[in-house]
C-alpha cells in the first residue's frame, strides 16, 4: 500500500517545501497592506493561476527545453541543486525579501508574488527533479494540492497571522528553507552519481 501511494508523498512534500506556502505569508501581508478586501482576493487568484501555469508548463517542456540545449537530468540536478542550497542560503538572511516588498500595486500577484516567491527558480527545479525520480502523474498531482494549500494559506493569512503571529510564520520558513537546502545537497549527490557512475 505504501509503496502506491509513496511517489505522491516523496513529492508532494519535497514541492511543499519549495514553495513554502506558510513563509510566504508575511511578505503577502506586507505586499497587499491597505488593499481592501476585493483587490486582496484578486491578487491571490492571480498570484495562484500565475504560479501554477509557470510550474505546470515548466514540467512538461522543462526537459525537452534542456534536451534541446544539450544538459543532460544529471547535469541539471548538479546545477539545480547548487541553486536551490544557494537560494536557500540566501532566503535564511533577513535583507534578502526587503526589495520584494516594496513592491505594492494591483500587479503584485503576477510579480513578484506568483514569480518568484510562489513559484520560483526552486519550484521549478524540484518539479522538474521530481517528474524525473517518480513520473509526471505524482508531480502534477502534488503540485495541484500545493497550489490549492497556498491559496487557502493567502486568503486566510489574516487568521494564521493572528494563530501562529508573525514570528511563528517566520521560524516556519526559516525551518522550510534548511529543508529546500537539504534537497539542493541531495540533488548534487544524486548527479554526481548519474554522471560519473553510469
Amino acid at each position: 500500500m505504501f509503496k502506491v501511494i509513496e511517489p505522491y508523498l516523496l513529492t508532494f512534500i519535497a514541492i511543499f517545501v519549495a514553495v513554502d506556502a506558510i513563509g510566504n505569508i508575511p511578505l503577502f501581508t506586507s505586499l497587499v497592506e491597505g488593499m481592501n478586501k476585493r483587490t486582496k482576493k484578486m491578487i491571490v487568484i492571480d498570484s495562484v493561476f500565475t504560479a501554477t501555469v509557470l510550474a505546470i508548463l515548466f514540467t512538461f517542456l522543462g526537459k525537452v527545453v534542456l534536451r534541446f540545449i544539450g544538459i543532460t537530468v544529471p547535469d541539471f540536478q548538479i546545477a539545480g541543486g547548487a541553486l536551490l542550497f544557494i537560494i536557500a542560503s540566501r532566503l535564511l538572511l533577513p535583507a534578502v525579501a526587503k526589495g520584494l516588498a516594496s513592491r505594492h500595486d494591483k500587479e503584485v500577484g503576477v510579480f513578484p508574488l506568483g514569480t518568484p516567491l510562489i513559484t520560483g527558480p526552486a519550484v521549478l527545479t524540484t518539479t522538474l527533479m521530481m517528474r524525473d525520480s517518480y513520473g509526471l502523474v505524482p508531480t502534477l498531482i502534488s503540485l495541484l494540492l500545493n497550489m490549492l494549500i497556498v491559496w487557502f494559506t493567502l486568503q486566510k493569512s489574516e487568521l494564521i497571522i493572528k494563530v501562529i503571529g508573525p514570528g511563528g510564520s517566520r521560524a516556519f520558513a526559516k525551518i522550510m528553507y534548511i529543508l529546500l537546502a537539504a534537497i539542493g545537497v541531495m540533488m548534487v549527490r544524486k548527479g554526481i552519481i548519474g554522471a560519473f557512475l553510469k
